[in-house]
């Protein structure tokens, strides 16, 4: 004996299949979103990179991705910035150059790599950067929409330094 189904059932578990592939192939399709969703999440929840100063030294708490993030001065705007090592130069959105009053020198764009490929740059100069206590004026950065929103403190702000290192999480910053 072959039990049926009523077909007003039979149609709520076709749909309740429908649904639950159409809620699979959303997450699947989207997930990059909600990565970078989650990423800003984290980042809120974290509040405000503010460094811990301690005498002249800067210390900088290693955030939940791994990261280290400050929130800096340029210009008289308040700009969260990842702390890059790799960076060769501080590297600014548009959008941030812009916030800052930062004018591109102009000419033709510069062609650098990033770890997330190649970007044209055009070059500027920050009038005035503070981290903390450090304040450097006159640094050389690179503007580009290929940096998305995220802006990059790199190494001719770290060079500028008497010392900095990564120690137990935290990122130290001597003047």
């Amino acid at each position: 004996m072959v039990r049926r189904i009523p077909i007003r059932q039979g149609l709520k578990m076709g749909l309740a299949w429908v649904l639950i592939f159409l809620a699979i192939f959303v997450v699947f399709a989207l997930r990059s979103d909600f990565a970078a969703l989650g990423d800003r999440l984290m980042q809120s929840a974290q509040g405000p990179a503010t460094p811990v100063q301690q005498g002249e030294t800067l210390r900088v708490r290693q955030a939940m991705d791994g990261h280290f993030w400050v929130d800096a001065e340029l210009n008289g705007e308040t700009v969260r910035f990842l702390v890059d090592s790799g960076a060769t130069t501080t590297s600014l959105s548009t959008a941030t150059a812009r916030r800052a009053g930062i004018e591109p020198s102009g000419g033709f764009p510069a062609i650098v790599q990033t770890a997330n490929g190649t970007v044209a740059v055009q070059r500027g100069r920050a009038d005035r950067i503070q981290v903390g206590s450090i304040v450097r004026e006159g640094l050389a950065v690179h503007i580009s929409d290929g940096f998305g929103d995220t802006n990059v403190l790199g190494m001719n702000f770290l060079s500028s330094l008497s010392g900095w290192g990564v120690e137990d999480g935290w990122l130290i910053l001597r003047p």
